[in-house]
């Protein structure tokens, strides 16, 4: 169901809001990882995930044990692929999350302070919510 013209111009105004109070984190929710997601290798993973799975019943109706185990480690192989495609690195040009390096907690970067000092994204957004709650009731303590 499309949005209405009153409800894109909302979505709008909160995309722009989002965008000049933390360009950051605006930018970190615009990347996908749909984009990174290797196909083939998808494929070749549930191709492994599925054949180990039929080696390891296939070797427990026979009986035939090493069958199983071959069977399990194919299916974790299988398994092991399909989640390195997922969650593969990405490239340059799409700015995928894998790309980027985030610095250990408490430590600060050649880029800003350090987390702790920042006061912590939970407090900015329990100020804002208080303020905006100040807002709409018009009282100011």
């Amino acid at each position: 169901m499309p949005l209405s013209d009153h409800e894109q111009r909302l979505l709008e105004q909160m995309e722009r809001a989002l965008y000049a109070e933390d360009p950051k984190f605006a930018d970190a929710l615009r990347k996908t990882n749909g984009a990174n997601v290797d196909r083939k290798m998808v494929a070749i993973g549930a191709v492994g995930l599925i054949g180990g799975l039929c080696m390891l019943v296939g070797g427990m109706a026979t009986g035939i044990e090493a069958l199983g185990v071959i069977g399990f480690l194919g299916m974790l192989v299988g398994a092991f692929v399909m989640y390195r495609a997922f969650s593969g690195k990405g490239d340059e040009e799409t700015g995928a999350p894998g790309d980027t390096k985030v610095p250990l907690k408490g430590r600060a970067t050649a880029t800003g302070p350090s987390q702790s000092d920042a006061g912590g994204f939970m407090d900015r957004m329990e100020e804002r919510w208080k303020k905006r709650k100040e807002d709409e009731r018009g009282d100011h303590y």
